[in-house]
């Protein structure tokens, strides 16, 4: 049985609020090996990048907000002003994913034994919610927008504040995918997708504008029904995408690669069971490997360490790896040794 772990449980006393803060959302230790430090770097730096994108994409929505509702208050634009409190509340969306990224930074303890990375997980279900919530509240404005039609003046600027908005939103919402896919943060790129979506109700806004420059009183809120469906289709890909992590779900390339990698070990005969799962944005790995049974405890050691170690090379974002090496049967060794003759080129 070989474990390659990086991190130590513990738990210690702190004093004082701000200190109690610290220890709630930051890492900690009393001390750790040069390989741990090595292993906990790279989710310390995505972490970082995943802040340095919530805040920066942040700040692109407050703007864009802002700017929206200075037209608002000079064209009376209920679409408009629907549009920019809308903005103003998805980005802060980023407050709960980035205390989210705060926590998840924090070392296991002995009651949290796999960490704070599901913390993450968590916060893409209240992302997708709000989705939900966005596809609704369109929906319903669009219907009363419907059934009152409301005159709206200065079309040019409110086409130019939903072009704002549109524009805003699907630079935040490529900046936050991108980001998110790069350091394996189901979470960002669910709000990524919402951000998409807050792209496509400025998009109605526009088209509405457009409708009723040319008299279609009408056509601002069968835009707005029509946009409605596309929001609900990002929220459904939102949330199949942190669903699945929350059903511990991985790439199947992901597995194979696992599989051949270990069968390409030294040492191993076959590969029993394997299992993936992320917690969070690292990747765990629970498996067993076949080795001769007429080798040692020591030498059977050997292999499964070997076998770890080739795993955490082989595959980006993988940090603990469990090995359990079984003895090969005898009828199966005599099968494998007699598959390896008649086919040397395996």
């Amino acid at each position: 049985m070989s474990g390659h772990q990086h991190d130590h449980p513990h738990e210690h006393g702190h004093r004082g609020l701000w200190a109690r803060l610290r220890h709630a959302v930051g890492p900690h230790s009393h001390a750790h090996s040069h390989a741990r430090d090595r292993a906990v770097d790279p989710v310390l730096e995505s972490s970082a990048e995943g802040l340095r994108a919530l805040w920066i994409s942040l700040a692109g929505l407050a703007a864009t907000a802002l700017a929206q509702a200075v037209v608002v208050a000079l064209s009376g634009s209920v679409a408009l002003l629907g549009d920019a409190l809308h903005n103003s509340a998805d980005a802060l969306t980023a407050v709960p994913l980035g205390f989210a990224f705060l926590l998840s930074r924090r070392r296991p303890t002995r009651r949290y034994t796999y960490g704070y990375g599901r913390a993450e997980d968590l916060a893409g279900i209240v992302i997708v919610a709000v989705i939900v919530l966005s596809a609704a509240a369109a929906a319903v404005i669009a219907v009363q927008r419907l059934l009152h039609p409301h005159p709206v003046t200065h079309l040019a600027a409110v086409a130019i504040a939903a072009a704002l908005g549109f524009a805003g939103n699907e630079l935040v919402a490529r900046y936050r995918i991108r980001t998110g896919r790069r350091i394996g943060s189901a979470a960002l790129v669910a709000d990524g997708l919402h951000a998409r979506a807050d792209g496509f109700t400025s998009l109605a806004v526009l088209a509405g504008a457009g409708a009723v420059a040319i008299g279609w009183t009408w056509a601002d809120p069968v835009v707005g029904l029509l946009i409605t469906v596309a929001i609900g289709a990002v929220g459904w890909q939102a949330a199949r995408e942190v669903g699945r992590r929350l059903m511990d779900s991985v790439d199947p390339a992901v597995t194979e690669t696992a599989e051949a990698t270990l069968r390409a070990t030294p040492g191993v005969l076959d590969v029993g069971q394997l299992r993936l799962r992320w917690v969070g944005r690292t990747l765990r790995a629970e498996c067993e490997i076949l080795v001769d049974p007429r080798c040692s405890v020591i030498l059977a050691h050997a292999v499964a360490v070997g076998a770890e170690h080739a795993l955490i090379h082989a595959i980006p974002g993988l940090t603990a790896v469990i090995v359990h090496a079984d003895p090969l049967d005898g009828a199966d060794h005599h099968a494998l040794l007699a598959d390896h003759v008649l086919s040397p080129a395996r």
